[in-house]
């Protein structure tokens, strides 16, 4: 599958998708544990169906130390007893957070509670701001039909 647009390539597009990319760049830096925010965007990728996010994500998670068993259950962290607590405050915010449109109540206030037991205000300014980031890079890559599969780890650093 070819890709429909070059983002970099455009004058406005690459211009606009410079700075967007370096949203990304700073949440990486943010007090969100790294290993929390490669299953936070692994999820809401897998939800939204973005292969090419879920290439990057999963290949810059083991490159990271991920266990990979961990990565297969992402998609049914529920049932699976290998995240910790605080993880799973962050999938279910994740989760709330992308199915805005599904729910039709948005975050409730037990998921966004329960996170909020977990890490402090600026860990989950980080975290909306990652499952916001995250959404909007899904929908770029889709609707311009980013392939997956062609990743390289550090290729978006």
């Amino acid at each position: 599958m070819d890709a429909r647009l070059n983002l970099f390539a455009s004058p406005t597009a690459g211009k606009a998708f410079k700075h967007f990319m370096a949203v990304g760049r700073e949440l990486k830096e943010s007090p969100l544990p790294a290993t929390t925010q490669e299953l936070v965007a692994l999820r809401v990728s897998q939800i939204n169906g973005c292969a090419a996010c879920i290439d990057m994500h999963t290949k810059e998670a083991v490159a990271a130390g991920e266990n990979p068993v961990r990565l297969h259950l992402v998609a049914a962290w529920r049932e699976a007893t290998v995240f910790t607590e605080a993880e799973r405050a962050a999938l279910a915010l994740a989760e709330d957070g992308t199915r805005l449109a599904d729910a039709g109540t948005g975050v409730g206030d037990e998921v966004w509670e329960r996170a909020a037991r977990h890490y402090d205000e600026d860990q989950l300014a980080s975290l909306v701001l990652l499952v916001s980031f995250m959404n909007t890079a899904n929908r770029l890559n889709i609707i311009t039909r980013q392939p997956g599969g062609d990743y390289q780890v550090g290729q978006a650093h």
